[in-house]
């Protein structure tokens, strides 16, 4: 049996204690098993648990006798009990919890977290927790030394957000609170956790559930669940298959270019994406504005024209093309050369599909497409008729 400690603010408990007593084998990182050595045994091995898991996960599937993990917080929130579970199995493994630095974060914030999205940037991609901090009013990030409070705040927009940075969690801990462009010129030591709070939000009401619901429960509204000038929306049954191609989620973040009413970049913002929308003409643009308010969704609104506008943006993992102009072939050539995952256009003519087609090939995307043409039911008289809706082409490059 492996006992997983996880250390913190609180003494060890009668178990960890007894566990580290009677050990044969302990391992943590440098700064845990200097915290314990005046509990361990004489002539017990210790293995430092650094950079690559695989030769400690060895010598703990080995070890002849009882072996503990020495671990921060709690061990089975984005700690080592996950690599642990992987290799030996849960029925292997004691684990006996400390507090989590998320929580000791949030307590330090004197917030309740129970609406909170939590995220990693340690050994993964940091842009799913930028993304996330870009949608969310209550983010907390778990940061590594290649991507600290200062990279973090360096990538966030620099208005309506706090940034509260807890370091070493515990007796010298220092906390740090501010807008990301004073965290940015600062140096943070390891371990720390980030909070990212929108001043605006408000505290809520009683949570009910965790993670925090989405606040969609279905996509591919009607037309009137938009305010739109002249017809000029993205139709529903376009926007249906047009959210199934860009497949927006947390952590994502979708361009809406030529975004008109925004309608697009609304609902991605409802399924939790981070969401820019870019319209060159202003009186778009604050209907953007005034339909993501609507829908109670944060939607970063640039006014400019694309392709230009577009090279001081963040890379997207999805975008969507609903404007035509004739800047268009510039438009989707860009995003085709950056979005991580897709882009989708909506074109109103059978002649713009080939040479888009072609731009969306040329970036080495694998391309599908579809005309749409819905007819809806409508009344006619005492009877009911099909109204047919203008078809629409749309294009979707997906990257392999």
């Amino acid at each position: 049996m492996i006992t997983v400690v996880g250390l913190g603010e609180r003494p060890l408990g009668e178990q960890a204690s007894a566990a580290l007593a009677c050990a044969a084998l302990v391992a943590g990182g440098r700064r845990q098993l200097d915290a314990v050595a005046a509990l361990l045994p004489g002539g017990h091995r210790q293995v430092e648990l650094a950079g690559d898991l695989g030769p400690a996960l060895d010598a703990l599937a080995d070890a002849p006798g009882p072996a503990v993990v020495l671990a921060s917080g709690d061990p089975g929130f984005f700690g080592i009990v996950r690599a642990l579970a992987g290799r030996l199995g849960p029925g292997a493994l004691r684990v006996l919890p400390g507090v989590s630095s998320v929580s000791s974060a949030f307590a330090r914030a004197g917030l309740h977290w129970d609406d909170a999205v939590v995220a990693s940037a340690h050994g993964r991609d940091p842009g799913a927790a930028v993304n996330l901090c870009r949608r969310y009013p209550k983010v907390a990030v778990l940061t590594s030394p290649s991507f600290g409070p200062a990279a973090l705040a360096a990538a966030l927009p620099a208005s309506g957000r706090t940034l509260v940075v807890v370091e070493d969690v515990g007796p010298d801990e220092r906390v740090t609170a501010g807008p990301p462009a004073a965290i940015a010129g600062q140096t943070f030591s390891d371990p720390n956790v980030v909070l990212c709070l929108d001043d605006a939000h408000p505290v809520g009401d009683k949570g009910r559930q965790w993670p925090p619901r989405l606040t969609t429960d279905r996509w591919a509204l009607p037309e009137e669940a938009f305010e739109h000038r002249d017809g000029m929306v993205t139709k529903a049954e376009v926007r249906a298959l047009a959210l199934a191609w860009l497949g927006p989620g947390p952590g994502d973040l979708v361009w809406d270019v030529g975004a008109g009413s925004g309608a697009v970049a609304v609902e991605a913002a409802r399924l939790g994406a981070a969401v820019v929308a870019v319209d060159a003409d202003p009186a778009q643009c604050g209907r953007v504005r005034a339909n993501a308010g609507r829908h109670q969704v944060p939607v970063e609104v640039v006014q400019g024209w694309a392709p230009a506008v577009l090279a001081g943006l963040p890379d997207p993992d999805a975008v969507f093309v609903g404007g035509g102009g004739d800047q268009l072939g510039e438009v989707v050539a860009a995003a085709a050369g950056r979005a991580r995952r897709a882009v989708v256009v909506a074109l109103a003519t059978v002649e713009r599909v080939g040479p888009v087609r072609e731009l969306l090939a040329a970036a080495r995307l694998q391309v599908d497409g579809v005309q749409l043409s819905a007819a809806r039911l409508a009344p006619l008289g005492t009877g009911t008729r099909l109204a047919a809706a203008n078809p629409v082409f749309l294009l979707c490059g997906r990257r392999p």
